[in-house]
Formats: structure tokens, C-alpha cells, sequence
């Protein structure tokens, strides 16, 4: 069911005090209500910190990335069933900074919403074009390929996931696409939801939100929510992005 969900993407940030305070934090301010939702995605070594201090509140947590394997001789990896154990929820899958730091290609990422959801987890499929692909006009080719390999797997399943549109181009950079570039998008993926027989499902906008601009951003009629990089690091900012 389509809905409201503001996700913060730690990324490689964190130590245990300065999470147990920004955890601490969201889970005093943060009420929730119907159909909104808010969440952080961690690394590995904080899910048990996270499920510490976030269970039984209205702050749902989960991981960055997983193996597309339930489990064997991959060294390093971390299946979705262990991400499930500690009590994660939902886990990133094709960030910008995994399909280009390490490689990641469109069949890889749809093999890992498809272990995301056998493990229970919701994945959180991230498609968008870097800065010579949007200075090329390429965006909707590009983020076409990159939906359509993982719709494809999924089929009927597409249904059970969240599609989060990140232009590379306004990540860090404090570029951010104006809302009716955002909305360009979105309206584009929406429509390709609908031919995949998934109207309902959520779709958030990743590119330097902060709560100078949320508002404008999550009013647009296709951005569902955002998924939050640095500002999810702090509470203060976090949670004025999710009261937007």
C-alpha cells in the first residue's frame, strides 16, 4: 500500500555514542501516524544497537545493502535472513554508491531485491543517472534500464517493494533537483509502475534533502518521501525532513 516513509541512509557513519544519542533522539520524536513512516538503514555492526534501542517504537531499522545469497562460502557477505534475525525490516538495494564503487550491475541488484524478499525484508530499489548521463539527456533511458531489470525478475512481486529515484548528480554535492525535476521522474516511474501492475507502490526522492526543502519536495503528487543521506545524521534535521 503506497504510503509516506522518510529513510536515512547512515552510509559508512557512526560510532556507538554518537548513535545511541541520534537513535535515542528519533525515537522520543518521532510519533508516526497513519501511513507515514520513518526509518534508517545502518551498517552491519549497528543493527543490534539499532534494534536496541528502536524496538517498540515507531522508528523501523534495517541495513544498506546484502548478498544476493541466502548463504555459503561468500566471504564478507551478509545474507538477508541475518539482517532479518536482528530485527531488520527493510535494506537498501542498488544504491549509486554500490553500482558505482563497486561494480554492481542492473542483474545483481534485482537478484538482491529478490533475496531481500525471501528473507521478509522490504527492499528499497534504488534507480538514477550521474551527472554526464543527466547532462546528456539520458535520465529516463537510464533509470528505464535500471527499473525494468528488477521489474522483470520480480514480476507480480514488484508490488512489495519501494522504488527510490537518487540523481548521482545532487548526491553530496548540494545540487538538488527542484521538485518538478524530481516530479519529472517520478511521474515516469509511476507510470511504469502502473504497467507492471504496481500502482501502489512508494516512491521516494534521494538527492541532498534537507528541511529547507522537503516540503516543497514531498508535495509534489509522485514523491512519496525521501531517502535522506547526511541530514539523516542528525536528529534535529532527520526529523524536521519527516514532519515535512
Amino acid at each position: 500500500m503506497r504510503g509516506k516513509l522518510v529513510l536515512g541512509n547512515w552510509k559508512m557513519n557512526g560510532g556507538l555514542a554518537s548513535n545511541a544519542a541520534l537513535l535515542t533522539g528519533l525515537a522520543g520524536g518521532w510519533k508516526g501516524g497513519a501511513g507515514r513512516g520513518v526509518a534508517v538503514c545502518v551498517p552491519y555492526p549497528y543493527l543490534s544497537q539499532a534494534r536496541d534501542v528502536l524496538d517498540g517504537t515507531a522508528v523501523r531499522w534495517g541495513a544498506q545493502d546484502l548478498s544476493p545469497h541466502a548463504s555459503g562460502a561468500f566471504t564478507g557477505d551478509v545474507a538477508g535472513g541475518m539482517i532479518a534475525e536482528f530485527g531488520g525490516s527493510l535494506v537498501l538495494v542498488g544504491h549509486s554508491e554500490r553500482r558505482q564503487g563497486h561494480g554492481e550491475a542492473d542483474a545483481t541488484v534485482a537478484a538482491k531485491a529478490v533475496a531481500a524478499l525471501a528473507a521478509g525484508l522490504l527492499p528499497v530499489v534504488c534507480v538514477g543517472e550521474t551527472l554526464a548521463e543527466h547532462d546528456a539527456g539520458a535520465t529516463q533511458a537510464v533509470v528505464a534500464r535500471q527499473f525494468d531489470a528488477v521489474a522483470a525478475v520480480l514480476g507480480s512481486k514488484l508490488a512489495l517493494v519501494v522504488v527510490a529515484y537518487e540523481p548521482v548528480w545532487a548526491i553530496g554535492t548540494g545540487r538538488t533537483a527542484t521538485p518538478e525535476q524530481a516530479q519529472a521522474v517520478h511521474a515516469f516511474l509511476r507510470a511504469r509502475l502502473e504497467a507492471g501492475g504496481a500502482p501502489d507502490v512508494s516512491l521516494l526522492y534521494g538527492g541532498s534533502v534537507k528541511a529547507n526543502n522537503a516540503a516543497a519536495l514531498f508535495g509534489m503528487p509522485d514523491i512519496d518521501g525521501g531517502l535522506v543521506g547526511g541530514a539523516s545524521l542528525d536528529p534535529i534535521e532527520f526529523l524536521a525532513i519527516a514532519g515535512a
